[in-house]
């Protein structure tokens, strides 16, 4: 017994020392040591909303609106009650980023009344499956008799919904004065296509609501089952119904596209959350400019390959410039080694071994391929490359849109040092930030790399300069063909054809690059990000490396450990700026833009 204890005691020390050895080796310098004193609120304020939204998840619900409105106004007046002035610079960053990120709730939460507002007319019925969830959320008695009764009228109200809709359909149908007749309901597509989105949404709610006492509660199985399974079956059946009959989309289509305009005062909203200080129409311009400088390189990238100034037939010189099938993950794997190698030659980031160790890579469904035709990054690199499902014509569209100067010219960009290693150095440094995430930070500085190793001479031969210029005219139409859509200006059919003729896109992949830029999930300024937040980035570059301020290696560590955020806010925290409580964006990171008239 006693040497037994004698060597478990042994065996503790040694535990012990070695421990102590690995601590003390520990590299201390690189841990967290950030000290916001507003960081507490931010994480109980992250928490507590999470905890709501697990709880008022149900749409169009009124309770759950004034909870979140009375949520975020609380939150506001809490923060007012601090003292600015007295705050740290760090401090202060913190006070607006969530000032800005409360205000900015509140107003997407307006925009959510005004659509579920017009959306209404097509989804009384809604009322009656919200009605029913809150009380399950209250955790009340079922009254078992009383919501078979209202399931069931809810399937009459949806017959009767679905005859005056037809009505509507109807050329030059007006209201009629027979008091027994359906008055026409007139929906816009637009609007047709949200409520086709949402009655899933809660078709999906009520199956929760009825599973919640299904089997458990005798009484309400006998009342409930075949009602329940009635409006399920219409509520399908009304889905299909406004998607083909309103919309105008085939069970079979699906290349038809529906956007939302989110229109100026919207954008407006969204410019002024994001700290942009420019109007839709001079970004429209600003776009235009340096889409200009990229046609200038890819028509001298054309004439070096003796294609002279037609670029289209060089880019189509490019594209044939792909793999063969089942050769796709071990080139992006090269190709991912060399861009390591590139900017750790150059000294341009510091890249955490484990991050090298860890990143990994899938294949992309057909399916998400026809929203997103080209590899995709982030915690995992999604490869996109046709499958023995897809066509002849489409798996010939997809290789060549995954062609290797493609390929070699973004996968920097998703993998590292972009999205890759910015999810890396998020969830380490100041991840209490991650609430105030924007596009503008995550795809901007994902393609401000691609502009800095064009600048470096990554790009070695004209056909690697064409994938690198693809992908940066990519950018430039991006913002020119999403804002003019959501200014009303143009149609989904006018910005493919757009991309097929000013950027060389395959038709099949020009529509899923619209398709995925009018998703109901992206947001208006989602596609106008790359390029604008990338020219913030370049800006700060010339701010702060080009004048000897900073290396390369120390203004892009402090970009990672800042975490995300408006990158006039950034400029603010690596300069140093004096800040003001009543701070108004007004860095003009590109000058003026002409707007033409």
């Amino acid at each position: 017994m006693l040497k037994a204890n004698a060597f478990r005691f042994l065996a503790l020390i040694t535990v012990l020392f070695f421990s102590c050895c690995f601590i003390e080796a520990a590299p201390q310098d690189d841990l967290d040591t950030s000290l916001s004193s507003l960081r507490p609120l931010i994480v109980r304020y992250t928490a507590d909303r999470e905890s709501l939204v697990q709880v008022y998840d149900c749409p169009m619900s009124a309770v759950a609106r004034a909870r979140f409105a009375n949520f975020y106004n609380d939150w506001l007046a809490d923060l007012q009650k601090l003292e600015f002035d007295r705050l740290s610079q760090e401090d202060k960053i913190d006070f607006l980023l969530f000032e800005n990120h409360l205000r900015n709730q509140l107003r997407q939460q307006q925009i959510r009344d005004k659509h579920e507002a017009e959306m209404s007319p097509l989804l009384p019925f809604a009322k009656t499956i919200v009605d029913l969830d809150e009380s399950r959320r209250r955790m009340e008695i079922p009254k078992p008799e009383q919501a078979a009764a209202a399931v069931a009228q809810m399937v009459k109200d949806i017959g009767k919904l679905r005859e005056a809709e037809e009505a509507g359909l109807a050329t030059g149908a007006k209201e009629t004065q027979n008091p027994s007749a359906p008055q026409p309901v007139h929906a816009s597509k637009v609007v047709a296509h949200r409520a086709s989105l949402l009655v899933p949404r809660l078709r999906d709610v009520l199956k929760r609501w009825f599973q919640y006492s299904e089997g458990y509660d005798p009484l309400f199985t006998w009342w409930v089952t075949e009602p329940y399974k009635e409006a399920d079956q219409a509520l399908e059946s009304y889905a299909n119904f406004l998607k083909e009959k309103l919309v105008g989309i085939k069970p079979d289509d699906k290349t038809t596209i529906i956007g939302d305009p989110a229109g100026r005062d919207a954008l407006n909203a969204e410019l002024a959350a994001e700290m942009i200080p420019y109007t839709p129409e001079e970004l429209i311009a600003l776009a235009k400019n340096e889409m200009a400088w990229c046609t200038r390189e890819m028509l001298r990238a054309s004439r070096d390959l003796g294609y002279g100034d037609d670029w289209h037939k060089a880019l189509d010189h490019v594209k044939d410039m792909h793999v063969a099938p089942g050769e796709q993950p071990e080139t992006i794997r090269k190709l991912a080694v060399e861009s390591i190698e590139f900017v750790e030659s150059h000294d341009l980031v510091t890249i955490p071994p484990l991050a090298k160790e860890t990143w990994r890579f899938q294949m992309m469904s057909p399916e998400r391929q026809l929203v997103n035709p080209f590899f995709a990054g982030g915690d995992v690199i999604s490869l996109s490359f046709p499958t023995d499902s897809m066509t002849f014509e489409q798996r010939m569209m997809s290789m060549r849109g995954n062609n290797i100067p493609f390929s070699r010219a973004t996968i920097f960009h998703e993998l590292i040092p972009g999205h890759f290693l910015q999810g890396y150095m998020n969830s380490r440094y100041r991840s209490y930030r991650e609430i105030f995430e924007t596009p503008f930070w995550g795809e901007g500085n994902a393609f401000y790399w691609e502009m800095l190793l064009w600048d470096l001479g990554f790009p070695r031969t004209p056909e690697e300069r064409i994938g690198m210029l693809f992908w940066r005219i990519n950018r430039c139409a991006r913002i020119i063909f999403s804002l003019s859509f959501h200014l009303g200006l143009w149609t989904p059919q006018q910005c493919i054809d757009f991309l097929v003729k000013e950027v060389g896109h395959e038709v099949d992949n020009a529509a899923a690059e619209v398709r995925r830029s009018f998703s109901v999930f992206t947001p208006p300024l989602y596609q106008c990000a790359y390029m604008l937040g990338a020219l913030q980035f370049r800006s700060l570059h010339a701010e702060l490396v080009d004048s000897g301020k900073m290396t390369n290696r120390a203004f892009h560590d402090a970009i990672l450990r800042e975490n995300q955020m408006p990158i006039e806010m950034l400029r603010a925290a690596l300069t140093n700026q004096k800040l003001s409580r009543n701070f108004q964006s007004s860095w003009k990171f590109y000058g003026p833009v002409p707007v033409a008239p």
